[in-house]
Formats: structure tokens, C-alpha cells, sequence
């Protein structure tokens, strides 16, 4: 069972480093999916920062039951926005069919990171 719970961490883990870099590398991807009246730039590199931030903190033994949280509380905040996105004529995320598979995909990162956080918590 440890085995599985640190191989599901390790993967979310570098899942969320992986979006954190992408942040950087590729921000026109995510200047969609930020709503117009916020600061685009900003949010994008603050996201990233924060996701790698929290994908790191995973690997961390110390942090990994705060950063766990964070990524759990992270998606739940992200929701909204791929709901809205969904429902958009011209999805940022490139489809209609896309967007109605992202959407679900939200409550598995959302379970996922839950199923993480409880199982940290259990450990400490």
C-alpha cells in the first residue's frame, strides 16, 4: 500500500512541476483560460510559481501534508474556470470535446489530491 500512495505522489508530484515549467515556457497556452480582468501575465507566472512550488513540496517529506493541501485546494480553485470554459463557444483548451473530458478529469485531480492529503495526514 506506501508503495502505491508514494508512486501516486511521485506522479502528481511531477505532474504539477511539469505544468509549473509549462506556465513559463508556453504562457500563451493559459492567456485563455485566465479571466479578462485579471493581470494575464501575472497570474500565469504566480500559478506556475505556485504549482512547482507544490510539486515540489510533494517530494519533501516535511512539507508533503501542507503541500498536498495546497495542491488539493489549488484544483478546486482551477474548477471554476475550466466549468466556464466548457461552456464557452470556442473552448481555450481547443475543443468542445476537450473541455467536456478536462472537466471530469478537475474531480479526479480534486479526488486525487484529497485521497494524498488524507493519506499524509494519517502518516504524520
Amino acid at each position: 500500500m506506501k508503495a502505491r500512495t508514494t508512486l501516486l505522489q511521485s506522479i502528481f508530484g511531477a505532474f504539477l512541476i511539469l505544468g509549473g515549467i509549462a506556465h513559463f515556457l508556453k504562457p500563451e497556452l493559459y492567456d485563455l483560460m485566465i479571466p479578462d480582468p485579471l493581470p494575464k501575465t501575472a497570474v500565469n507566472y504566480l500559478t506556475g510559481l505556485v504549482e512547482l512550488v507544490l510539486g515540489v513540496g510533494v517530494f519533501i517529506p516535511r512539507y508533503r501534508c501542507v503541500a498536498t493541501l495546497g495542491i488539493f485546494l489549488l484544483m478546486i480553485a482551477f474548477l471554476p474556470i475550466h466549468v466556464i470554459d466548457a461552456f464557452r463557444d470556442e473552448p481555450a483548451i481547443g475543443s468542445k470535446a476537450l473541455a467536456y473530458v478536462r472537466l471530469p478529469l478537475q474531480f479526479v485531480l480534486i479526488g486525487w489530491a484529497w485521497f494524498l492529503h488524507k493519506k499524509d495526514r494519517q502518516s504524520l
